[in-house]
């Protein structure tokens, strides 16, 4: 997917959403051990690749989720932490999302002209439950960053932030059911609740996908398609598009970028129907719809 990037893979875990980690999953299909911790080789300086024109592959106004199999913030990364927030100095004109369940390590994490944060930046805390969600949100409002969010995933308990939201620091909330083996059910009246909440202060909400285990009305669902999961929580209308976060970006030499000079993503006709949309960089343009049609 073009707007991942996995500087590091591995992690240790170390909360209940770790219990069915998908990546442990996929590495064992692979005959990888997930625990095995190492800097990816041709994907560590992926921001900074470019085409055979000497143009960025990453486009000014894109955004870059960031170790997606792994954890920004582990401990066994240190060694490597300091070159990549030098990769993500180097493309102010880009936003990079974060996440970690490990907030507490961030403070002694940033690099030396952090400041008060870069506007590049969107830090993210993972809320699997309440205890999480008490445990960590606090520690993420009190560190300095420009951008904040939460992401319930994998959801598998109910969670209120209503006291949370009341800082106005929180612009954005995904809420994601949980896959692969083991799968925890996933409950719409918890998400009703989260969407609930960021409609009252006007605060985006991301409803991505049910998990396989959705359970409705009493009822329980085994939803096995990826696909089918984005599409069904498109349909519960629960997502919600509060304020617009606005990124200052700008290029190497501090020079702000208009609209017009920033990426604008594509969105196929697939895509219309799918939950990531409200949060998603885009279609890739990699043809496989058109390859599935009948």
């Amino acid at each position: 997917m073009h707007d991942i990037w996995n500087p590091w893979h591995g992690c240790k875990k170390c909360s209940e959403g770790c219990q069915n980690c998908y990546m442990y999953f996929l590495d064992e299909q692979r005959g990888k051990n997930g625990a095995d911790i190492y800097r990816t080789k041709a994907g560590f300086r992926y921001p900074l690749s470019k085409d055979r024109s000497g143009r960025y592959k990453v486009q000014s106004g894109e955004q870059l989720r960031v170790c997606m199999t792994s954890d920004f913030f582990l401990e066994e990364a240190d060694i490597w932490r300091d070159e990549a927030w030098s990769i993500i100095r180097q493309r102010p004109d880009v936003v990079f999302f974060l996440l970690t369940k490990r907030p507490e390590r961030v403070g002694e994490c940033l690099p030396y002209d952090w400041g008060d944060g870069w506007e590049n930046v969107f830090f993210n805390v993972s809320c699997e439950n309440q205890k999480r969600a008490d445990e960590r949100i606090p520690i993420l409002l009190s560190l300095p960053f420009k951008h904040k969010g939460i992401m319930c995933a994998p959801f598998i308990g109910e969670i209120s932030i209503r006291e949370y939201l009341k800082t106005g620091q929180l612009e954005q909330v995904i809420c994601d059911g949980e896959n692969y083996a083991g799968a925890r059910p996933c409950h719409y009246e918890w998400v009703k609740r989260l969407s609930d909440e960021c409609r009252e202060f006007n605060v985006t909400f991301a409803f991505v996908g049910t998990g396989r285990r959705f359970v409705k009305d009493g009822k329980m669902y085994r939803i096995e398609s990826s696909e089918l999961q984005a599409n069904q929580a498109y349909k519960s209308g629960l997502s919600f598009k509060g304020k617009p976060i606005e990124y200052k970006l700008c290029n190497l030499l501090g020079m702000p970028l208009s609209g017009e000079r920033l990426y604008q993503p594509y969105f196929g006709e697939k895509c219309q129907s799918c939950g990531m949309k409200i949060i998603c960089n885009g279609c890739t343009l990699c043809g496989k719809c058109k390859q599935n049609q009948p």
